[in-house]
């Protein structure tokens, strides 16, 4: 039954495609609102996540030092990760910037296969904290996804290409979860260490790549709201604890 969640929760975050494939048919001013006020509410469900959720679970099977360590190597695995295949520029004018395109993808299908060993994990602990998790993946997704399909665009990919291939990239999070339902099976405590593991990356999404871009924001009507939706964010998570 625990794996039919978790498939569940898998196609969930795959169908984000399609929500962001709406979003995008918004005006460019509604989009841009949108997304900033998705944005500030998608960084403080996963701060919430990770700190009302996943790191007291965890604190619940392993020892105080340990949470603080892992989490610490998931953000700076998270830094890296972002740094190896996001931040990788052509110096070169002949360079083809469907190198590029190609990279983004493999990036974001290494990134799903994690958020699907995460979802696993979670509902492996309880449902509840596999919903919440789930959610707060989701929330996160679709901004990403708004920016992976514009990377493709860029990279030379024509629309219908950079949709499917978005697609079926997003469908990597299945696989993730299903295998890292198996891997929990029988690997003892492996849940445990990956409950922190995600909190840190949950972190580092939340710090590094979403209130940067709340903090650019300089309408001080905007500022308030995006602040209110961080806020939001985090109280949703507190009620849903």
């Amino acid at each position: 039954m625990i794996l039919i969640f978790i498939i569940i929760a898998c196609l969930s975050i795959s169908l984000c495609v399609w929500i962001a494939l709406l979003l995008l048919c918004c005006k460019k001013e509604i989009l841009s609102k949108i997304l900033l006020f998705l944005v500030s509410f998608s960084a403080g469900a996963l701060m919430g996540s990770a700190f009302l959720h996943l790191l007291p679970e965890a604190a619940l099977e392993i020892k105080t030092e340990k949470i603080y360590l892992i989490t610490l190597v998931a953000f700076v695995f998270f830094f890296f990760m972002e740094k190896l295949l996001y931040w990788r520029h052509c110096h070169k004018e002949n360079c083809q910037i469907h190198t590029f395109g190609y990279m983004n993808l493999f990036g974001d299908g290494l990134h799903n296969f994690i958020d699907g060993l995460i979802i696993a994990a979670a509902f492996l602990v309880n449902v509840k904290l596999g919903i919440t998790t789930t959610f707060a993946i989701a929330l996160h997704e679709i901004p990403q996804e708004i920016s992976d399909f514009g990377v493709l665009l860029y990279a030379g990919f024509k629309k219908k290409q950079a949709l499917l291939l978005n697609f079926i990239v997003a469908l990597i999070v299945v696989a993730g979860g299903i295998i890292g339902y198996f891997i929990s099976l029988n690997l003892e405590n492996i849940i445990s260490f990956l409950l922190p593991f995600a909190a840190g990356g949950f972190i580092y999404i939340a710090a590094s790549d979403l209130m940067p871009e709340i903090k650019k924001e300089t309408n001080l009507r905007k500022s308030i709201i995006s602040f209110l939706m961080f806020m939001l964010g985090i109280a949703l998570m507190f009620v849903m604890k």
